[in-house]
């Protein structure tokens, strides 16, 4: 699949509040379509000269957007990353609490809210981690997009903006996953605990079966786009995302498994 489509279809298949924060592909592509049509110098007119006042603004309008789109990106991913990280506190002192006040040793023992109560905890921890994956698969198609775009623009403009540029890129807030990532781990032990192993696996077929809209269905879909932007090829270059690792806990290793169900 081409990555113009297989952007679509992320952004379409993305959270309703998330689409408008990917990489304007189809902005840039045009410019690239118009800058590399400029006349070559050999064979300039009078009327070509006017004209390549539009080629150098095309130029210039795509270095901006570029520019544009990189504050975009840092501006979601860092406002995102700040949140999940205030939810991740909130979601183990809840899980104290529910234990301190209800469990077996707790002020109150009492099996039925106990059970109430982290039921969900469980759909709150699973979807949290849905999104932190999605937020993960949001740095990796954009990082991605630029590199595609930069390798065209060189490649039919005879330019060299692809290095500089992803140098740049490469420092960005938004292509530094670190903390999500650790997240994201810690969220999964937190879900191997709180999930008895073949509830964590029942639970992720059936939400992938069921889901509509839901979180788990874009969540599949996200590691299903990471697997392929990431996997190891004879085309790789410097430019290309390490290939990806998942994690082993019960719960990604059961989307995986299921990874085929239809999801409609």
């Amino acid at each position: 699949m081409k990555f113009g489509k297989r952007l679509k279809q992320q952004i379409q298949d993305s959270l309703p509040e998330w689409r408008d924060k990917f990489l304007s592909y189809k902005e840039l592509k045009k410019l690239v379509k118009l800058i590399s049509a400029a006349p070559t110098r050999r064979n300039e007119s009078w009327r070509s000269r006017n004209e390549s006042l539009k080629y150098g603004k095309a130029e210039s309008d795509f270095v901006y957007l570029l520019d544009i789109e990189i504050d975009k990106f840092n501006g979601f991913f860092m406002e995102q990353e700040e949140e999940f990280v205030i939810r991740h506190e909130n979601l183990k002192q809840k899980i104290k609490r529910v234990v301190d006040l209800w469990g077996p040793n707790g002020i109150h023992p009492s099996e039925e809210n106990y059970k109430e109560e982290m039921e969900k905890i469980r759909k709150a921890i699973v979807d949290f981690h849905g999104e932190m994956v999605l937020l993960v698969n949001y740095s990796n198609i954009n990082y991605t997009g630029l590199a595609k775009i930069l390798k065209k623009y060189d490649k039919r403009t005879g330019g060299l903006l692809r290095l500089p540029f992803i140098q740049k890129v490469l420092v960005q807030p938004f292509f530094t996953t670190d903390i999500i990532s650790n997240l994201v781990k810690e969220c999964e032990s937190i879900i191997d605990t709180v999930f008895p192993a073949e509830e964590a696996a029942e639970r992720a077929k059936e939400a992938i079966v069921v889901a509509g809209e839901g979180i788990f269905r874009n969540t599949v879909k996200a590691l299903l786009t990471m697997q392929e932007i990431r996997k190891g090829s004879s085309t790789q270059s410097p430019f290309s995302l390490p290939p990806l690792n998942l994690p082993d806990s019960d719960l990604i290793q059961s989307i995986q498994l299921n990874a085929a169900v239809p999801i409609v």
